[in-house]
């Protein structure tokens, strides 16, 4: 695709006003859980008899270990081999991601090592394969398969990240139940899990993972919960036979800790960056308003989304892209097929990597979406700047917003300066820092 700087569209472009824009802040509940307490917390957690109990000398246990940009994920996997190691246990981390790292068990265990899982660091094997076992049937009919590797351990311990989804909704969403059966099911599980299509994963999941529960030696999962700064607010370990009935309850916990863009809507969200370190879909569409699927909603309201950069950790995975108005050429082209297609074949999603308008620069990404606004005053458009989806505590906001935060309008946001120009470098890049 030739997109070039100074041609027509640029031309088009040029008399579009990007409007004055101020910092703010924006305060949720902090609570959260300090890195350098995490391995202590696990420790304690998972020294209750319950949970210690279970883990027998000499015993061989798989560990999960997901694709998403976890916070402290490192630390907390360490933590849970350090923990298994002091029962006497052999411990092993299973990538445990479905089809990401375009479906090679090569590229899981490089997106683990981009997020400091390898074997040195923590200290153990990771064993990466593609390779799955039937366990058997679900009450609606679906194959249960499970990583080779994990279901040939003494146990299996689910370490995840306990959140909302960003295209359906349910009593499970993404959690322990999810990981059993999208993560340790492979590129095989997680396509089965999604053929029925969105509007039946919230069925698909809890079926078949009661299948897991009962075929494989699940010893507990021990999920985590981030608070709306991306820090760790909660880890908790639940008993195999407990899962059912807790991760929905602790659904209900990550729910009322989610961050969200405060002003509820405007006229054209920028995002500074986006990958899958961030979402599944580049962004987190319960925050940005950009869903997949119609089985889910919430975030901010906006007509014209853009993204400007995409994320190193996402290794050319810019899936997500279909969803904004308007990416810049940066993002095309860094973007790897390879990476993105094997997601959408195995959730038979495609909207999300599906082009948008590409144009030249970070200038014009944001031209383009205030240009194709309706019905709005387009020298006075409402635009919110972030710097990715998952911290939106500085933020910046365009002019119009500006009296009515100062007036209180929007009770936990702070304006931090007074509205100016954005700045652009030589290549007509935003060089304007979000973080003051």
């Amino acid at each position: 695709m030739k997109v070039t700087k100074g041609g027509t569209v640029s031309r088009l472009l040029k008399s579009t006003k990007i409007p004055k824009m101020f910092h703010a802040r924006q305060t949720f509940p902090k609570e959260a859980i300090r890195p350098e307490e995490i391995p202590q917390t696990i420790n304690q957690e998972l020294s209750k008899e319950q949970f210690a109990s279970l883990i027998q000398p000499g015993m061989s246990v798989a560990i999960t270990a997901g694709s998403r940009g976890i916070r402290n994920v490192d630390i907390i996997t360490k933590a849970i081999v350090d923990f298994v190691k002091s029962r006497g246990g052999c411990p092993f981390i299973v990538p445990a991601m479905g089809s990401h790292g375009g479906a090679t068990a090569e590229g899981q265990k490089e997106i683990l090592a981009s997020y400091n899982i390898t074997e040195e660091t923590m200290g153990c094997e990771i064993r990466s394969s593609m390779e799955v076992v039937e366990l058997g049937y679900s009450e609606r009919g679906r194959k249960v398969v499970l990583d080779k590797n994990a279901y040939e351990a003494d146990g299996i311990i689910v370490s995840c990240r306990l959140k909302p989804h960003n295209a359906f909704r349910g009593e499970y969403e993404s959690g322990p139940c999810k990981m059993m059966t999208v993560g340790l099911g492979k590129q095989i599980g997680a396509e089965t899990v999604h053929t029925d299509g969105m509007d039946v994963i919230a069925q698909n999941i809890p079926t078949m993972a009661k299948v897991v529960l009962e075929k494989a030696k699940i010893l507990f999962a021990v999920p985590c919960i981030e608070n709306a700064y991306d820090e760790t607010c909660k880890i908790e370990a639940i008993l195999a036979k407990d899962i059912m009935e807790r991760e929905p309850q602790l659904l209900k916990f990550a729910f009322s800790n989610m961050p969200k863009l405060i002003v509820g809507e405007g006229d054209v969200l920028v995002v500074d960056e986006i990958g899958k370190n961030y979402s599944g879909t580049g962004v987190d569409p319960n925050i940005t308003g950009t869903f997949s699927t119609p089985y889910a909603s919430g975030g901010i309201k906006v007509q014209r989304t853009c993204f400007l950069n995409l994320s190193e950790a996402s290794h050319g995975n810019a899936l997500g892209t279909g969803l904004a108005s308007a990416i810049t050429k940066k993002i095309f082209d860094q973007m790897d097929i390879e990476k993105m297609y094997p997601n959408c074949i195995t959730s038979t999603v495609l909207a999300s990597a599906r082009i948008p308008c590409v144009v030249a620069t970070d200038k014009e990404a944001i031209q383009i979406c205030i240009r194709s606004c309706n019905k709005i005053d387009k020298e006075k458009a409402k635009v919110v700047r972030i710097p990715n989806s998952l911290h939106i505590g500085n933020i910046m906001l365009s002019e119009s917003y500006y009296e009515d935060v100062k007036a209180g309008r929007y009770p936990g946001v702070e304006a931090l300066d007074a509205p100016a120009e954005l700045e652009f470098d030589q290549d007509d890049n935003i060089i304007t820092p979000i973080i003051i």
